[in-house]
Parts: C-alpha cells; structure tokens; sequence
C-alpha cells in the first residue's frame, strides 16, 4: 500500500472525506501516475449537491473526478511509449473494445464502460480524484509543453470536440451557443477553431457571459436580464445555422429551435433531465436534432490542439485548490457568478 494515496470519496450530498485508497504497482501496460491536477465537472457537482442526477443515484461511497492530469512515476511490463517523469493527460474513457458498439468506432457507447467516477453502475466505477492512479497507456496522451492544469482540461475539451463532429462543418456558419459554463465556453472555442463564421452566447450571468466573450464570441446576450435577446434571429424562420445546447434548459432548447434555419443542427449536450422538445417546430423546420454524449478519440486531438495553441484554455482555469480544501473547492465551482472551471491540486 501506497504511504500515501489520498483520495476525494463523496458518500451522500454534502458528505465529502479524505480518505486512503489502497493501490498497488502497474500491471502489464499499465502505468502508476502521480495525479497533479483534477477538474470538478457538473457530474462532480451533481453528486455532491444532490447525491446524484436524474436516474442515476449513489449506492455506495465513490472516488469523485475524471478530469485529471499527472506524471507517470512507475512503468508496467511491456510500456515502451512512455516514460516516468512524462506529463500525461489521463482519459477517463476505458471501453472494453470488443463489444459491437467498439467494434463500430463507437467506442463512448461501449456496453461495459469503465468511465471514472461513475455511478451508474453497481459497482460504481471509482473515479480519478486520488493522489496515485493506475492507468492504462491507452489511455495517457503525452502532454509535453502543457501545464499540469491545462492537460487536466482535455476531457472537457474533448466533450466539446465530439459536439462539434456532431454538428458537422462549421465553416462561415452562425452559431448558437445557449449555457456558458466550462462546457459552453469550451465549445465557444472548439467551434471558433472549427470555422464558425459568428457565434452568439447566452446565459443568465454577465459573468459567464464575459468568459464566453473571452473565449472567441461575437456576441453575449444575457436571457435573464433580456429574455426576448434572442428575438431578432428568430426573423424569416431563423437567422441561426446550429445550435449547440450546453444548459439542458428546456426554454434554451426551444428558443433555439425558434431561432435554427430551416435545415438547421441542434446539438445538445447539456443533461437536465427530460424536457418537452418543441417537435411541431422542429418537424416543420426540418430540423435535424442530435444528441452528443462523452467522446473517445476526441480526447487526443484536444490535448494536440492545446499543444499547438490552437485553442488555449488558460482563462477558464479560474481557481486552484488543494486536496485539502476540497468542500471549499466544490463549494466555489457551484458559484458561477465567480468561477468556471475549478482545479483541484494532489
């Protein structure tokens, strides 16, 4: 057993503790990593606010956190493309690759996903938030030339990316961006590098707002202040070319179908549980709806991307917090009036 090999559990809402998790040396292709930085998700938020979301509910304690980053420290049997003392972002994405789905390029609707800190299952899959983890090379892209922070920012980013492939081209296209958290403001930045001619964002905070702005939108429209903001691109059956849906508000979802060309894309990526969806619009329209859920090989091209300065993600890294300070730490990303993007340090 590890000295030390802390760990972030969440037992019910509000019930965060430190704990020691036991963790043994790489196995064949495997590598030991000191995690150095973790991302809180939604998902995290979820679980410590409410337990859980929608169906899926805590039935046992659960290592929080899939947004991590570290240095390997201990090479398994048969690991030849890393090397201890690398920077790597890890991928919280472990799919069996021989179920049908796998075997179709399918890989983030695999039937026995391993997708860290995941309630889902029973057992739960434990998750990333520890001080050591034991990773597959598959699944630890080099992050040469990152900071430990931003690696930790591939797993969003790669939501983002896998959104756009969604979405398809976005070259001189009028984008709508409705919820600008980390993942409507990653997305403001996947669709600007994707092309997008125009990007307008809405939310209900001036704060996010400005993040999104920062982060390559044309145009930032509060709907709580404004709520007819969106007005004018509902003229001539709708100014926009796609939506993507980050909120998971049912109201975003149906303004925006009201502001889509007739042909238009709505991508939704925001979970918040069933809505009504305005199908009398989006049949007339000729809509064309999809759903975007996880990624797989999105998750290298994001680190690439960053690596290249294609899309910099640096402004959403807006606090660092360490391991022991963690209620502080969940407690400041659920405020959006001052936060986006909350990292945890080990």
């Amino acid at each position: 057993m590890s000295p030390s090999n802390q760990s972030i559990v969440i037992h019910a809402a509000r019930d965060l503790r430190l704990e020691q998790r036991e963790i043994s040396g790489p196995g064949r292709g495997e590598v030991l990593v000191n995690i150095q930085a973790g991302g809180i998700c939604g998902s995290d938020l979820h679980y410590y606010q409410n337990g859980g979301f929608g169906p899926v509910h805590l039935r046992e304690p659960m290592v929080l956190g899939h947004e991590v980053s570290g240095t390997v420290t201990a090479l398994g049997n048969d690991v030849d493309n890393l090397h201890i003392g690398q920077l790597v972002a890890i991928s919280p994405s472990r799919p069996c690759h021989t179920c049908h789905y796998c075997l179709n390029g399918q890989e983030n609707h695999c039937l026995n996903m391993r997708f860290y800190g995941s309630a889902m299952p029973f057992p739960h899959i434990q998750g990333a938030f520890q001080q050591q983890l034991i990773a597959e090379t598959s699944q630890c892209i080099p992050a040469d030339g990152l900071t430990a922070g931003q690696a930790a920012m591939a797993e969003p980013l790669a939501v983002c990316l896998h959104a756009i492939e969604q979405a398809g081209h976005l070259d001189g296209k009028t984008v709508l961006i409705t919820g600008c958290g980390p993942i409507g403001c990653l997305a403001v930045l996947a669709a600007r590098q994707a092309g997008a001619g125009r990007i307008i964002a809405t939310d209900l905070s001036d704060y996010t707002l400005n993040m999104a702005q920062i982060c390559g939108a044309d145009i930032a429209l509060n709907t709580k202040t404004t709520p007819n903001a969106l007005d004018p691109f509902q003229a001539e059956k709708g100014q926009i070319d796609i939506h993507l849906e980050c909120s998971g508000a049912a109201s975003a979802l149906s303004t925006g179908v009201a502001c889509l060309r007739p042909g238009g894309i709505l991508v939704q990526l925001g979970l918040g549980g069933d809505m009504t969806v305005p199908m009398q619009a989006i049949t007339a329209k000729e809509v064309t709806l999809r759903g975007s859920f996880r990624f797989h090989s999105e998750f290298a091209t994001a680190v690439g991307l960053m690596q290249s300065g294609s899309i910099v993600v640096d402004p959403l890294i807006t606090h660092s917090f360490e391991i022991s300070e963690v209620d502080k730490a969940f407690d400041t990303a659920a405020d959006r009036s001052q936060a986006m993007k909350v990292q945890l340090t080990f």
